[in-house]
């Protein structure tokens, strides 16, 4: 596996530990967005992208997320945590992409940690302009790039495909089609 490509969207006014957000892609073919670069103890680390969990509702079968009190469908009483197994956040949250062994994870993190602090010195530099947002392409080829994105991708545009002209017609009869309309 090769990292080929990361992107930084630094956070500059956040007040808690998030430093930035990060996209990587891997072996030229798919993209992960939303990893995190978070402040710790021992200098930055990476985060996977995650989602809230969430439980349904006992009474309408909404989903409602985990630390509710009241079901923003129906307004029942929620009792997810009937045992105290919600203390912590990481019980509150799965991650949506994640490495399955140290030596990947460390590799995603050296990458994105180098490139974080070549970011930081680019940032500090007159007309920075931050390339997370940059569209992803794949090469001029006619494929879409994967991407996970926990629902942030833009749709594309439906692709235009030239109308080819109908050889039987004249200047003079399209002028006469056009002009024929109801306007």
């Amino acid at each position: 596996m090769e990292i080929t490509e990361i992107r930084i969207k630094l956070m500059e006014s956040s007040e808690d530990r998030l430093r930035a957000f990060c996209s990587i892609t891997i072996d030229g073919c798919f993209v992960v967005r939303d990893l995190k670069i978070i402040d710790g103890s021992n200098g930055p680390f990476v985060a996977m992208p995650s989602r809230k969990l969430t439980g349904h509702c006992d009474r309408c079968h909404q989903k409602n997320h985990l630390r509710a009190n009241y079901c923003n469908h129906c307004g029942a009483k929620l009792s997810f945590d009937s045992e105290g197994l919600l203390d912590s956040p990481q019980k509150l949250y799965a991650d949506v992409a994640h490495p399955i062994n140290s030596a990947c994870r460390e590799l995603i993190q050296d990458a994105v940690i180098d490139e974080f602090e070549a970011e930081l010195s680019r940032y500090n530099q007159p007309g920075y302009r931050s390339r997370y947002d940059d569209e992803f392409s794949d090469a001029g080829e006619d494929v879409e790039t994967a991407i996970i994105d926990q629902g942030h991708k833009q749709p594309s545009a439906p692709k235009q495909r030239p109308v080819p002209n109908r050889p039987s017609e004249t200047a003079a009869q399209k002028d006469d089609d056009f002009g024929a309309g109801i306007f």
